[in-house]
């Protein structure tokens, strides 16, 4: 097969273009979360690009913008990321991934290559959570529950169905949204790394073997306030105590129980009554654990629980903790794991199979048709801030091996 190439030139000016919906020049962040005003105004300018070259496009029930190359009763592979970004974010995390696939579609159509399955380039919606999921990946992949639907809010309480009726999407079509797995080949990603990994083991290339599994809990340590001038150290119930010392726990729980793919962090921690002169009788906080097995991550879980308890009886605190959320690790499949190394090499890059430990739209597609992820470096492992930074030299070599793969799969 003719090696094909992609215009990095182009894929430079759709990102910069892109980038400027939501872009707030006082700290240079970029601000278009999930059915903002910004987020629509980009995914419009995406189904404008659709139409310029004349594929089939429409906007979903749940916001995602579809555009398809190719016969229309043929099977449909699926090249996808997603266009929202979180708050004071950067230009390439998501965008990337949509602009790719774009970019494939354009050199295929340019070069007249017949294709014996269609392309659908796929700018998922509201990947980012501002509502507490991946709702255009989810409504894709029939993970969708319409009770969520009704009862989903951001951190501010405004509804998601609200949010979606003031974009003229009523919030109870997305269930609509759900694909076939009878019509699809498969789904690729191209994203940025968003962690030091590739740059500093000096690979270009991240093939992603799968998703690490997430557990969210919320933790209490529930002592007693009292006076911080008069209540003796040694008669206290510090509950800042429970998750100082729970904290200092962390690494020795990884490696009894863990892997060098664990990771337990402590995100958010809120002290009451919270005053300098009182001694804190109640303390919340957040704890993450990730890992590529479930069963390491229940027997994090478990060690955890066990190290809160002991802590608490130390401290004479009650230890209280509810589990949030718990997603499974999901496996990218084999056979693009080797299609995108087997390219990946083929164009002489440096090649890394790697797991990934953020969540991706690509995570959810694994049930339902066979899944692959490709990651570039990210300068500094930065991502979700405005310094966020790939090299274009890195963008191109990542969007040609989603090209050849692409080829592999779909040209007749």
């Amino acid at each position: 097969m003719t090696e094909y190439s992609v215009n990095i030139e182009r894929i430079k000016q759709d990102l910069y273009t892109v980038g400027r919906y939501g872009y707030n020049p006082e700290d240079q962040g970029i601000y278009r979360q999930g059915f903002s005003d910004e987020d629509m105004r980009a995914r419009f300018w995406l189904e404008d690009q659709f139409a310029e070259l004349g594929l089939e496009h429409y906007m979903d029930g749940a916001g995602n913008v579809v555009g398809r190359y190719g016969v229309k009763d043929h099977k449909s592979l699926i090249i996808a990321s997603h266009l929202d970004s979180v708050p004071a974010g950067g230009m390439f995390d998501g965008v990337l991934g949509v602009m790719a696939g774009l970019e494939c579609v354009r050199v295929i159509k340019e070069n007249n290559i017949p294709l014996k399955h269609a392309i659908e380039v796929i700018a998922t919606s509201e990947e980012e959570g501002r509502f507490g999921g991946m709702l255009g990946a989810q409504a894709l992949t029939g993970n969708l529950k319409l009770d969520w639907l009704e009862r989903a809010k951001d951190h501010s309480g405004e509804l998601l169905r609200d949010a979606m009726a003031a974009c003229q999407l009523p919030y109870h079509l997305a269930l609509d949204a759900a694909r076939d797995p009878e019509e699809l080949i498969g789904f690729l990603e191209l994203h940025i790394e968003q962690g030091p990994v590739l740059e500093q083991s000096n690979m270009t290339i991240g093939v992603v073997e799968g998703i690490s599994g997430v557990f969210k809990w919320l933790i209490k340590f529930i002592g007693k306030a009292d006076h911080a001038g008069t209540a003796p150290m040694n008669l206290r119930s510090d509950a800042f105590m429970g998750v100082a010392d729970f904290a200092h726990e962390i690494s020795r729980i990884i490696d009894e129980e863990g892997t060098d793919k664990s990771r337990l962090t402590i995100g958010s921690v809120e002290l009451k009554p919270g005053f300098a002169h009182t001694v804190p009788g109640q303390v919340e906080f957040t704890l993450v654990g990730r890992d590529m097995s479930e069963e390491v991550m229940e027997n994090l879980a478990e060690a955890c629980r066990k190290v809160c308890s002991s802590i608490a009886r130390k401290h004479k605190l009650m230890f209280e903790y509810e589990q949030m959320s718990w997603l499974e690790p999901r496996p990218c499949s084999n056979e693009m794991i080797d299609l995108l190394e087997r390219h990946s090499k083929a164009l002489g890059y440096k090649t890394l199979l790697m797991p990934s430990g953020a969540g991706h739209d690509a995570q959810f597609f694994t049930d339902i048709t066979p899944t692959g992820l490709l990651f570039i470096p990210s300068v500094g492992g930065v991502s979700h801030a405005p310094d966020e930074w790939s090299h274009w030299h890195d963008v191109e070599k990542g969007c040609n091996v989603l090209l050849n793969a692409t080829l592999e799969l779909t040209a007749a």
